[in-house]
């Protein structure tokens, strides 16, 4: 939590976040679905989470923070279901959380796993969705159609001017992760991205405003 105040406080337009759910169908935000100590995050509990990793916080307590915009990650492994609940399980929980809060008009949904997209674009048409991918060889207009999605992450080494004027032409978003460095944020600025998922916001920003 400490980490989100401190990029609201730098300016950032969204913060990003991985889900992982509970047992108890409680999203929690957690970039892995096992803790270091091993624990596998859909076998506790959120009491028995709140124990063993007192620093990881609910997804609603996240989306309690107000003057930023939430891009959330559904984390899902369709080669590891025991992580996760079904794609459409975890597409309700996270649409419970954010209708509970009406922040509807706040959020993105990303995920790798195209089925979680599918299952909200279901659920909620009006939902924001983002394509997440790092190795599939086709452009992002192709990618984000079969998502089903209205925004496009690539990994950023992914991103080429051509690409980003053709997802735009297609009515697209691209918005590419996870670039550090001056060198990368200039290549994704002139490639014309829509945003800049960054480590460190407050560099991000300070550039930009430099720029």
């Amino acid at each position: 939590m400490s980490g989100f105040r401190y990029a609201i406080a730098a300016g950032v337009d969204f913060i990003e976040m991985d889900v992982a759910i509970t047992r108890d169908d409680v999203p929690v935000i957690s970039h892995d679905p096992v803790l270091p100590a091993g624990h596998t995050i859909r076998e506790l509990t959120r009491h028995d989470l709140r124990k063993l990793a007192p620093h990881v916080p609910a997804l609603d307590e996240v989306l309690s923070l107000d003057g930023v915009q939430f891009n959330i990650e559904m984390k899902s492994f369709p080669e590891q279901p025991e992580f996760t609940p079904a794609p459409e399980r975890c597409a309700e929980l996270l649409l419970a959380a954010i209708r509970a809060r009406d922040l509807e008009s706040r959020v993105m949904v990303q995920s790798f796993d195209f089925r979680v997209l599918h299952a909200m674009r279901r659920l909620a048409p009006e939902m924001r969705l983002a394509a997440l991918d790092e190795v599939d060889g086709r452009d992002f207009v192709a990618i984000a159609r079969a998502a089903q999605a209205g925004i496009m992450a690539p990994e950023f080494h992914m991103v080429t001017p051509a690409k980003v004027r053709a997802a735009h032409d297609a009515g697209l978003s691209v918005v590419p992760w996870t670039a550090n460095t001056p060198s990368d944020w200039e290549r994704l600025v002139e490639a014309g991205v829509d945003g800049i998922i960054a480590d460190d916001p407050a560099a991000l920003i300070a550039w930009l405003k430099r720029r």
